[in-house]
């Protein structure tokens, strides 16, 4: 009987030969997820890959150990059942949908494939009332829990302090090159090159309305040309600054955000209301830059408030002189 609401078959339906053959296809389908993740994590991660390569190994000795047990029970032609032919089970995201996970997630993900399967034999094991159906799942149960425990000897053996230090830095200097860093830049020149074209027409016209078409103007212009650009400097293979659609991306829209900041006060039509506001909008952007740059790209703060709330200061100064002349 299948499920009426899937169209999958239930696992209570199965027949024991049934339960083992998807014992040995989810065997086989997380053997080639830890190594498709060894593969990703090699030249970052070595230590981490090491330890996918080896549970690999592990999943591949226990789906051998199975298939063995299924010709002597039930002969060489093994049922194709795989897990999502089986309603409410555990479910396994294709390797090419976590390959941009952080390294963190990943071995998040790793151990909840772990805890799943043996969580599921376990529960298996105590509903069937089939003395040879017990013991099967039991011995999966037990074989799963044993991963766990290979696992964590594998984490030991590659996993050392040293080495985790250095997978995270590593992801963590990624992360910074390729969100932080564009990022910020983006924010930087929204924040800055907008200041002027958006104060000098405020004072020379008063006109709150025509003043946030130009603000909305440069911020996305801006935004546009910083992203194009970010995305085209660097395909980020040297460099080990990573994709640069996600640069170009970080980029853009934190210009566009950096630039839109102080235009949007602008939407209120009370001239003074609207730039009083503005102002702060803009002493608020200045310092959090400079606040970014010193909590995430080590920069001593009274420097990064000097090259930020000073340069910004002045560029809003000229924008105001330009647009009251």
């Amino acid at each position: 009987m299948r499920s009426l609401l899937s169209g999958r078959k239930r696992f209570q339906d199965l027949t024991e030969a049934e339960i083992l053959a998807l014992a040995i296809s989810s065997e086989e389908d997380d053997a080639q997820i830890y190594r498709g993740f060894a593969a990703r994590l090699r030249d970052e991660f070595p230590a981490t890959a090491a330890v996918f390569d080896g549970m690999a190994s592990e999943e591949d000795e226990h789906r051998q150990r199975l298939i063995v047990l299924f010709r002597l029970r039930f002969g060489e032609t093994i049922p194709l059942l795989r897990r999502e032919h089986v309603a409410g089970y555990y479910a396994r995201k294709p390797v090419w949908l976590m390959e941009q996970l952080p390294i963190e997630k990943i071995r998040q993900i790793v151990s909840d494939m772990e805890y799943d399967a043996r969580t599921f034999y376990e529960n298996a094991a105590a509903k069937v009332t089939d003395a040879d159906t017990r013991l099967l799942l039991g011995d999966l149960a037990a074989a799963e829990g044993g991963h766990e425990a290979r696992a964590e000897e594998l984490s030991d053996a590659n996993l050392t302090e040293a080495a985790v230090e250095a997978e995270d830095h590593h992801a963590r200097r990624r992360f910074l090159l390729t969100w932080v860093q564009p990022g910020l830049a983006g924010l930087m020149d929204g924040s800055v090159s907008t200041l002027a074209p958006i104060f000098a027409t405020a004072f020379a016209t008063g006109d709150t309305h025509y003043t946030f078409r130009v603000g909305l103007a440069a911020a996305v212009g801006a935004g546009i040309s910083m992203g194009f650009t970010e995305a085209a400097s660097d395909d980020g293979q040297l460099s080990g600054r990573g994709s640069p659609l996600k640069r170009g991306v970080a980029s853009g829209v934190m210009t566009m955000v950096g630039g839109l900041g102080h235009a949007l006060p602008y939407l209120i039509p009370h001239f003074w209301t609207a730039t009083i506001i503005a102002f702060i909008v803009v002493f608020i952007e200045l310092w959090t830059i400079a606040w970014i740059q010193e909590k995430y790209m080590d920069t001593p703060f009274w420097r990064a408030a000097l090259q930020v709330v000073v340069g910004g200061g002045l560029v809003l100064a000229a924008g105001i002189l330009i647009g009251s002349s």
